[in-house]
């Protein structure tokens, strides 16, 4: 069995299905992912509330406000002045280039709308790859810190290696399957949080403890 595919099914057996990623629409996902940035899930949540709240969780109701308004609205997921910004340009990029539609978003071709996207201002890899596997049901996998944290203390993957190298692994090595990606995403934020920690490893108690026979490093 690969190591990839290893890691999946002790993760999986461990903690189940996660129901990742959380939002009644394809456009409160992709809110949701601007808005996570550098900050907790719980933060978002409440963030996304106060939009729900005022009826402003919506790309036409958004456009029309002005960033100053929309920061206030935002304030509890922190950096809101800076988020503001970023989740108006993106739905400026939405309402120009697509009248607004994640479904005439979810059209158009993976790889071309995921160059546009990372040139969407605040747009980065994890960012632009979370909104087009979550909320568009694209085949791209998600590579975030717990990833990488978990990958290099085996000895998988050098933690020096850039994004596209992560991600490289998984797109070579597994099928291309939204669900699959979406799972196993989710998985590895779970252990993450949960025995892989940044400061004091959990790593005897880890599922992934002696995972292919290789030394954890921390």
């Amino acid at each position: 069995m690969n190591i990839l595919h290893e890691i999946y099914h002790r993760l999986f057996e461990a903690f189940g299905p996660q129901h990742w990623w959380p939002g009644d629409t394809p456009f409160e996902i992709a809110v949701g992912a601007i808005l996570t940035q550098n900050t907790n899930w719980g933060n978002v949540e409440k963030a996304i509330r106060n939009l729900k709240r005022q009826g402003a969780l919506s790309a036409k109701v958004i456009h029309k406000m002005s960033v100053k308004e929309l920061a206030s609205q935002i304030r509890p997921a922190g950096y809101f002045n800076v988020k503001a910004k970023r989740l108006k340009s993106f739905i400026d990029f939405l309402v120009d280039g697509y009248r607004g539609s994640m479904k005439r978003m979810r059209d158009e071709d993976l790889n071309h709308l995921r160059e546009k996207l990372l040139q969407v201002n605040g747009i980065g890899p994890e960012t632009a790859d979370s909104m087009l596997l979550y909320s568009l049901e694209k085949p791209v996998f998600v590579i975030d810190a717990y990833t990488k944290r978990a990958l290099s203390r085996h000895n998988i993957v050098g933690k020096e290696k850039s994004y596209d190298e992560f991600q490289e692994l998984f797109h070579s090595v597994l099928k291309r399957d939204v669900k699959l990606f979406n799972e196993y995403h989710a998985l590895f934020v779970r252990v993450g949080k949960t025995y892989c920690k940044r400061q004091r490893p959990l790593c005897d108690q880890c599922p992934l403890r002696k995972v292919g026979n290789l030394q954890v490093t921390h």
